[in-house]
């Protein structure tokens, strides 16, 4: 089974990229280490849950207004597939850590040694061989929005691998608004949800 959460933590936990924090991975383990309420979920309730609970809030919310009650973690359904279901599970999990490490990259790219760094933290966790490869590839190769966009199979997932594109980074330098702008656009989200998501991840 892909492990996502403890992929997730290599990154939130390494102390190298957290005194560098800036851009790129190191902006990446910062905005997971320091980022608002829809990052801080990750770590209470694992990736998948906090992520899907930050789109499904949003999209309720965006279809709803006024009359919305949030959720910690999604029912199983369109944003948490449900436990028995492990393929689907891994290939969502899957498309939310290519969304974030695409993220990542906005600001023009992870230099040689924020590479080695992650590369070194994982290699130390209980990862199997298919997991790091995974995550070293997609670390490795050049920003392709397209390989993101694939994985927005359903509108919940775009929704979610927008929310986790966002809570990747920190959303603020011009070149991370501008991916968020065109990932936004390339996913087809509406405006109203796009800007749920946005609240709904600083909760």
């Amino acid at each position: 089974m892909f492990d996502i959460d403890k992929i997730i933590t290599a990154l939130k936990t390494d102390p190298n990229l957290q005194r560098a924090a800036g851009t790129g991975a190191a902006g990446l383990a910062a905005g997971m280490l320091l980022g608002g309420g829809g990052v801080k979920k990750l770590v209470k309730y694992g990736a998948l849950a906090a992520i899907g609970s930050i789109a499904y809030n949003a999209w309720q919310k965006s279809r709803q207004p006024g009359d919305f009650t949030p959720v910690e973690t999604p029912p199983p359904g369109p944003f948490m597939p449900a436990p028995s279901e492990e393929t689907a599970r891994e290939d969502l999990a899957k498309s939310l850590v290519r969304a974030m490490i695409a993220a990542a990259k906005a600001d023009g790219g992870i230099d040689a040694e924020e590479k080695e760094r992650i590369f070194a933290r994982l290699e130390g966790m209980n990862l199997s061989a298919a997991e790091k490869a995974f995550v070293f590839d997609e670390l490795s190769s050049p920003l392709d929005i397209e390989a993101v966009l694939r994985g927005a199979d359903t509108p919940e997932h775009a929704a979610e691998i927008y929310a986790a594109s966002l809570v990747a980074i920190n959303g603020t330098r011009p070149e991370e608004l501008r991916y968020l702008e065109t990932l936004a656009s390339r996913l087809n989200l509406p405006d109203a949800l796009v800007s749920e998501i946005h609240a709904a991840a600083t909760q």
